[in-house]
């Protein structure tokens, strides 16, 4: 009995090692540098438009994923990411941000509570302010307004020290519903020759805080989801979750050795 007992606390201190020992040879190299925030797109200007993005840094290199759908299907779409880098509290509009009581919040009555862009999260190319209206180097919609984005650009430092601050707002809008830009609210405040429809923002989302991994699969469709989202798991399991999993196995070990104690008088005493 005693060699058999000898046998299973063995078995049981292995499990914890063995379990940590796979945290740490699977946990990627990156891990500990990279941080990665996730923002919930909600729509703007009853566009319908919605989505997840999510903001990975390493270093000053920063991945800009985002799935969203609703918007207006095979037409371009504005975006960027808007905000300061000083410190300042911007947020996403409400509808109180059409002071002048047209039905429309424009970019000029959104940008008091959005914030000037930041960066312009174009296709390829420069993504300064100044591309903020490229809309030729902006991604499309497809035929069911979906929209898939993906790109790795570098960034300041500032914008690292202060990501948080930072939101994405994508534009362009369809009110009469005909699924293309037309000049039927107008023209644009920040183009003329650009339709309001193409600029006014079409949703809005903040930073809601750190998350390892990629983007959440389900809901706005992703294109399937990535061994990324589980090597999170295990860069936690490889650092504080190490010693979590050696305590689970002292803790089992400790129960075993006085429930064994309680066990042998009791024995004896049946004898």
């Amino acid at each position: 009995m005693t060699t058999q007992r000898t046998a299973r606390l063995t078995a049981l201190l292995a499990l914890p090692v063995a379990l940590a020992l796979s945290g740490v040879t699977t946990a990627p190299a990156t891990a500990a540098g990279e941080n990665a925030f996730q923002i919930n797109l909600n729509q703007l200007n009853d566009s319908q438009g919605k989505g997840t993005a999510m903001l990975s840094l390493n270093g000053t290199r920063l991945t800009v994923k985002i799935e969203s759908e609703g918007l207006v299907p095979g037409q371009p779409h504005a975006q960027h990411l808007h905000g300061s880098t000083d410190g300042h509290d911007f947020q996403c509009p409400d509808a109180s941000a059409d002071t002048d009581g047209d039905g429309i919040i424009n970019n000029t009555e959104a940008t008091v509570h959005y914030g000037d862009i930041n960066i312009s999260l174009t296709t390829d190319g420069d993504t300064s302010p100044d591309s903020g209206l490229a809309v030729d180097r902006m991604p499309k919609a497809d035929a069911q307004g979906k929209l898939s984005y993906e790109r790795t650009i570098p960034v300041s430092q500032d914008v690292v020290d202060h990501i948080k601050d930072l939101h994405i707002v994508q534009h362009g809008i369809d009110p009469n519903g005909n699924k293309k830009y037309d000049f039927g609210v107008g023209k644009s405040e920040l183009d003329p020759k650009l339709p309001q429809e193409a600029t006014a923002p079409a949703d809005c989302g903040i930073v809601e805080g750190a998350a390892v991994g990629s983007i959440p699969v389900g809901g706005v469709e992703t294109g399937g989801g990535t061994d990324e989202g589980n090597q999170g798991t295990w860069a936690l399991v490889g650092t504080g979750g190490l010693a979590l999993v050696a305590a689970a196995g002292a803790l089992a070990l400790g129960r075993r050795r006085h429930s064994t104690a309680c066990a042998e008088p009791t024995g004896r005493s049946a004898a």
